[in-house]
């Protein structure tokens, strides 16, 4: 029972923070299971069973909440879990000794991307939409992030909704619901790679039941989060614990020795730290900004009116 209790309350906050960012679920809990030991196979089936629930409640409120663009859905959903099945085929097919090493290495690449993405990134969203060529992009774009998902535990997220937040083209709670509800598709044709290459002996089933009570109940509250949450703030953070979770295996793997890799977490941890205060503090002298934007024009819009 407390096993169950620790892992639900992983799986609530890995949900809310990709119900909110519309990336992080897989990675968030996908680096919990390995610090822990778990196998890379078990570890990757376990979350995305799991994620077959989070995702149609998160899909549902993301849908209440209007976040959700159909036709978008079918353009990604499909080739995402192609993707997905393949992706569990390769990791099936793979050592559990070298998987590890290599999934480390993944997570860390898809953390870094997502600090980035939340911090030195920043595309103005126009908010037209994509076009027709444009949607047909979301064919490779579905079936790559399907892929890496299902090899990396997670990253579905990472790749499609920072891609299309790159694009300028759609509102960001809009890229977030539809990728969010997307990921059904991804994580049924992840998970019938893994019965069909491992059985029923992929699955860690406490550890499964507990992301998806977690996942279950995080979910509508991310779905309303989206609108108001400082989303720099929590993709920094989410994103540096990612990196800074998995580079201590991923130096053990690589036969880094205990004191440098000490050293090399520590400064990573640091640098972790510091780019949070730096969102942190973005964030409140942003609002500040305009405020003052908002008073000023107020005060104008009352003097003109007043002359």
């Amino acid at each position: 029972m407390p096993t169950l209790l620790l892992v639900a309350v992983a799986g609530f906050l890995a949900q809310l923070v990709d119900g909110s960012l519309g990336m992080g679920f897989g990675v968030t809990a996908t680096t919990g299971l390995l610090a822990v030991g778990t196998a890379p196979v078990m570890a990757s089936a376990s979350v995305h069973l799991a994620k077959i629930g989070t995702a149609v409640v998160s899909g549902a409120a993301h849908w209440r909440m209007r976040n959700v663009d159909w036709r978008m859905v079918g353009w990604l959903a499909l080739p995402g879990g192609l993707g997905g099945f393949l992706g569990a085929s390769a990791l099936s097919s793979v050592a559990a000794g070298s998987a590890r090493g290599w999934m480390a290495l993944l997570l860390v690449v898809l953390g870094s991307y997502v600090v980035l993405r939340f911090s030195a990134w920043s595309t103005p969203v126009r908010s037209s939409g994509l076009t027709a060529a444009g949607r047909r992009w979301l064919i490779p774009l579905g079936a790559v992030g399907g892929f890496v998902d299902s090899v990396g535990g997670g990253g579905w997220g990472p790749v499609t909704t920072s891609t299309l937040l790159s694009t300028g083209r759609i509102l960001p709670r809009r890229t977030v619901g539809t990728v969010n509800t997307s990921e059904l598709i991804v994580s049924l044709g992840a998970t019938t790679g893994f019965l069909l290459h491992n059985g029923g002996s992929a699955w860690k089933w406490p550890v499964t039941l507990g992301l998806l009570i977690g996942g279950v109940v995080a979910a509508p509250l991310a779905a309303w989060l989206v609108r108001i949450l400082p989303v720099r703030v929590l993709g920094v953070g989410a994103g540096g614990l990612i990196v800074f979770s998995n580079s201590r295996l991923l130096l053990d793997t690589v036969g880094v020795p205990q004191v440098p890799g000490v050293l090399l977490t520590t400064v990573l941890g640091l640098v972790w730290l510091s780019g949070l205060v730096w969102a942190i503090r973005s964030e409140i002298l942003q609002r500040r900004s305009a405020r003052l934007r908002a008073a000023e024009a107020n005060e104008y819009g009352y003097a003109y009116e007043t002359s």
